[in-house]
């Protein structure tokens, strides 16, 4: 077998091993093995690219493998799940990057070549550049140490969007046309695509960052195929469309859980509104004590545990699943409700709940556990807010109103595990506070219910 008919067969398994690898993702029994497969894949596709004629030398092929695997080692190691979006930006990123960087390079060396390759080129420089600082300010948002995580809205900033954006097309057009003749016209589109990446993201609001996140990663997928017919790569056209494709599928289900449009997500400066006064809201919240909390619990014979980012913060998962098991224990049926958008990526919720070995059957997405909470003895929300506010079922002024929500109003008593009554990523008040049925539970997460937890124990 030549050395080409071996290289192909292994793109071959490589790609069917990443399509596997997807498919199994999509649940979290076989998510951890579709991780395996999927690392298997790319490790196949990298040995194959290497053994391509005209590689550089190994010596800094071997300090790149080097490099690369010290900080995925430290990454997954270090990282904390509150910080993982921060995480998957970062990847994002730096696969976009890789994209302007590559397609540069070729144009040096290849600046008459193909009107296909040209295309490919403009391509990856326009998409890759949009994806590295997209991704860089998205990063910088979620961890809210330099900027606001809240939108940031100026006079006439649709428009400039809009005009480097045509300036953009116009200027590919050209470049396109003559590419050898172009080259400071190609440095200004990657500037301007590197401008255009941090105004398309700095007036996104942190509710929305998620769909941002799996936006951000379809470009560095689509950025990626470019670059492979650019270099001519087989296996990178592959990768970059399925990471391309799938990351757009995943966009459009987060945009459908929040009831919201695609552009709404992108142009609408969602967060950026007024908050509602609580002199709008009827009643009074309705702080109790973790004794009186536990008598409520030890007589409940349902439970229904709703995590959310203040879960994800607190570290709380495995104390969750402690007194999930006390109370199962103690005679009651335990569920844990997931709300597709609760915390700041998709699945976040479900694979902390998993890092703390809560089984998969008790685990409910929200068209499976709505119809039942009216018949739950107690909902213990902890850390969630926006997903759970009633009024996005009947406050048209509100800006969530259409987005489905978890009913947990519906059950006879609620608990909300809260610090303090400060709002979620959606910047509004939360109705559900205030309810008859709802007690607040102020405090650390975890210290509560490790509190609760020592009074069943103490029995």
């Amino acid at each position: 077998m030549n050395q080409m008919i071996f290289i192909t067969v292994c793109y071959i398994v490589a790609s069917v091993l990443f399509i596997i690898g997807l498919k199994r993702m999509s649940s979290l029994v076989t998510a951890r093995k579709a991780n395996q497969l999927s690392a298997i894949g790319m490790l196949i596709a990298i040995v194959a690219t290497l053994l391509t004629k005209g590689m550089m030398e190994w010596q800094w092929i071997v300090l790149g493998l080097a490099v690369g695997t010290a900080i995925g080692i430290l990454a997954a190691t270090k990282v904390a799940m509150t910080a993982m979006p921060q995480m998957v930006g970062l990847l994002n990123g730096s696969g976009g990057l890789a994209s302007l960087i590559v397609g540069w390079s070729s144009y040096h060396y290849q600046p008459n070549a193909s009107l296909l390759t040209t295309i490919s080129t403009y391509l990856a420089i326009l998409i890759g550049g949009v994806t590295f600082t997209g991704s860089i300010m998205a990063w910088v948002k979620l961890e809210e140490k330099f900027i606001t995580g809240k939108p940031i809205l100026f006079a006439g900033q649709k428009i400039i969007n809009a005009l480097i954006l045509g300036a953009l097309l116009w200027g590919g057009i050209i470049f396109c046309s003559q590419p050898a003749n172009h080259y400071p016209l190609f440095i200004i589109i990657m500037i301007l695509s590197l401008i255009l990446g941090i105004l398309a993201v700095i007036p996104i609001g942190g509710a929305d960052m998620p769909v941002v996140i799996c936006l951000l990663n379809s470009y560095s997928g689509m950025a990626g195929a470019a670059t492979g017919f650019v270099i001519i790569n087989s296996m990178l056209i592959v990768i970059g469309s399925l990471v391309g494709a799938s990351g757009i599928i995943l966009t459009n289900i987060m945009c459908k859980a929040m009831n919201r449009s695609f552009t709404n997500v992108l142009f609408s400066g969602f967060g950026s509104e007024v908050k509602k006064k609580k002199t709008d809201i009827k009643g009074e919240a309705k702080p109790i004590g973790v004794k009186d909390a536990y008598y409520v619990l030890e007589a409940a014979r349902s439970v229904v545990f709703v995590p959310g980012y203040g879960m994800a913060v607190a570290q709380a998962q495995h104390v969750v699943r402690e007194l999930g098991e006390i109370l199962e224990n103690n005679g009651a049926e335990v569920r844990y409700a997931i709300h597709p958008v609760a915390g700041r990526m998709p699945g976040h919720m479900n694979i902390l709940l998993a890092e703390a070995d809560v089984s998969y059957d008790q685990l409910f997405e929200m068209d499976a556990i709505n119809p039942i909470l009216d018949t739950t003895d107690v909902v213990v929300v902890i850390g969630a807010n926006d997903v759970v506010n009633p009024a996005a079922r009947h406050d048209k002024s509100s800006p969530i109103y259409g987005m489905p929500i978890l009913n947990v109003d519906k059950a006879k008593t609620v608990f909300v595990l809260k610090r303090s009554m400060r709002s979620g990523f959606a910047g509004i008040e939360n109705e559900l506070f205030y309810y008859d049925n709802t007690h607040m539970i102020f405090g650390d997460a975890k210290e509560t219910l490790q509190a609760l937890i020592g009074e069943f124990k103490s029995v």
